[in-house]
C-alpha cells in the first residue's frame, strides 16, 4: 500500500462522512447541514487504499462482483476496527440503537452504501496510477 494512496483515501473518506452526516442532519429537520467526523476515522478511511491491489486481481470479474467483494471488505474492517474501538470505549460511531444492527459496529443496511463507496474508491485510485520505479 502507497503512502499516497493512503492519504487519498483518508481525506477523501473524510470528505464523503461529512458529506453523509451533513445530509443526514438536513434530513433529520436540522437545516444547518452539520456534517461531522473524528480524526480516528483517518487512517480506517485510509485502508480503503488496499483496494488497489485488490483491483490488479479482480479487474476481470464483473462490477457487481468487485462491488460485493469490496462491500464485504468494509463490513470486516469496520466490524474490526469498531469492535477494537468499543473495547477502548473510543468508538465514533454506534448503530446500536438501529435495525438491522450487528454488535453496534456495523449496519447491514449499508451494504449497497459501502457497495457503491467501494467501486468509488477503486475508481478514485484508478483516476491515480502509481508511478512504477
Amino acid at each position: 500500500m502507497q503512502k499516497k494512496d493512503f492519504f487519498l483515501c483518508g481525506f477523501t473518506g473524510w470528505c464523503l462522512e461529512i458529506f453523509w452526516t451533513g445530509l443526514h442532519s438536513l434530513f433529520t429537520g436540522n437545516f444547518t447541514m452539520m456534517g461531522k467526523t473524528s480524526l480516528l476515522m483517518f487512517p480506517v478511511y485510509g485502508l480503503a487504499a488496499l483496494i488497489r491491489p485488490a483491483y490488479r486481481k479482480l479487474k476481470d470479474f464483473p462490477v457487481m462482483v468487485r462491488g460485493i467483494f469490496y462491500s464485504c471488505g468494509i463490513f470486516f474492517v469496520e466490524f474490526l476496527i469498531g469492535s477494537f474501538f468499543q473495547k477502548l470505549h473510543i468508538c465514533p460511531w454506534d448503530y446500536s440503537h438501529v435495525p438491522l444492527q450487528y454488535k453496534g459496529v456495523i449496519r447491514l443496511d449499508y451494504a449497497p452504501l459501502w457497495f457503491l463507496t467501494g467501486l468509488f474508491f477503486e475508481w478514485l485510485l484508478r483516476q491515480n496510477p502509481q508511478k512504477v520505479s
